[in-house]
């Protein structure tokens, strides 16, 4: 007697919470098909494996990957078949102004196609990735899954980008699509070390003495996948939720990094003064470079304002556990270390 077992779709699946994802799906002995693009690198997927298992090669064998792309809607058609759940993980992130129009456009498009594509095959349960940028800012107020968007308030085409996107999700459920949405605080986790929180400890390594006076919450990419899993595989539906494990100062992260690489701690307060002329003098070298600036107007602003975000609704609804920060940055860190001898 043969046994078919239910493939699952996962896009963005080279990306940090993306390979992690491919990570917890393999090993639960599930069928996978991961979405890429032709000029990705899979490598890095399989590097991350090699973080977690002495069996990489083997796991990281059992992925089916599908080249295709979130614009073209007939190879998203065809990465369905077949499939009764998607991860939808895709996505470009960036606080580079630059990149404002192209990711909004490649984000939410690319969303919408998805969801398409998810109600025309008709599938069982979509999980869509969003983030923490696309709920409404309340500075010095916890945030919740009902804080309101603020056009006035939400300023970077980042968070803009995943707002339509999940606007896009939402339509599709009214369509008859069963979905969740999370809610990603700051993802700590060991990956590519030039993008995504990869860059925190790049950064650290090389020496930092400024931090500056803000707050906002943060999550190991672990409990990312984990709670996606178990909202997936659960009988919720149609709704959105914040995965957080802490609240903490953007001094406290930097010391956390620093700590754990063995470098000296920040010791110099960056305020609104100091960031507002860096970031102009930033873009003005930049531009004279030719290279992208480092610390963008998005950046600075975010540096300087308190965020803090609930994670009451997940913890009630799953009862997961969430791993310290503490732990979760020395064990990036460890990985980022034995990387680079």
């Amino acid at each position: 007697m043969i046994y078919f077992y239910a493939m699952i779709l996962v896009t963005g699946g080279t990306g940090l919470v993306g390979s992690h994802l491919l990570f917890d799906l393999i090993k639960k002995g599930e069928r996978v098909r991961a979405l890429r693009r032709k000029n990705s690198n899979i490598d890095e997927v399989r590097k991350i494996f090699s973080y977690y298992t002495d069996q990489a090669d083997e796991l990281f064998s059992k992925i089916e990957w599908k080249e295709g792309d979130l614009l073209d809607i007939f190879s998203l058609s065809e990465a369905m078949e077949g499939v009764t759940k998607v991860y939808h993980c895709a996505a470009i992130v960036s606080l580079n102004p630059k990149d404002g129009e192209k990711m909004i456009f490649n984000n939410v498009t690319g969303t919408a196609n998805t969801v398409n594509a998810a109600i025309e095959k008709k599938i069982q349960k979509f999980c869509h990735v969003s983030s923490v940028a696309a709920l409404g800012i309340e500075s010095e107020k916890e945030i919740s899954e009902e804080t309101h968007w603020n056009d006035k308030t939400n300023f970077s085409a980042y968070a803009i980008s995943k707002y339509l996107s999940e606007n896009e999700v939402w339509r599709a459920s009214q369509e008859g699509l069963p979905v969740v949405i999370v809610n990603p605080a700051v993802v700590i986790g060991p990956g590519n070390w030039k993008r995504s929180s990869g860059d925190i400890f790049n950064l650290a390594n090389k020496g930092m003495s400024w931090y500056t006076s803000g707050s906002i919450a943060y999550v190991d990419v672990r409990d990312v996948s984990k709670a996606m899993i178990m909202l997936t595989e659960s009988e919720i539906r149609n709704e959105r939720f914040i995965v957080s494990s802490e609240n903490l100062p953007y001094k406290k992260i930097i010391e956390l990094v620093c700590a754990s690489l063995g470098k000296p701690l920040p010791n110099k307060k960056a305020g609104n003064l100091i960031l507002e002329f860096v970031w102009r003098l930033d873009a003005i070298l930049s531009k004279l470079r030719g290279c992208r600036n480092l610390l963008t107007k998005e950046i600075a602003k975010y540096a300087t304002m308190n965020l803090s975000y609930s994670n009451k609704k997940i913890k009630d609804s799953i009862r997961i556990d969430f791993i310290p920060i503490s732990k979760s940055v020395l064990e990036t860190a460890n990985h980022f270390l034995a990387d680079k001898k």
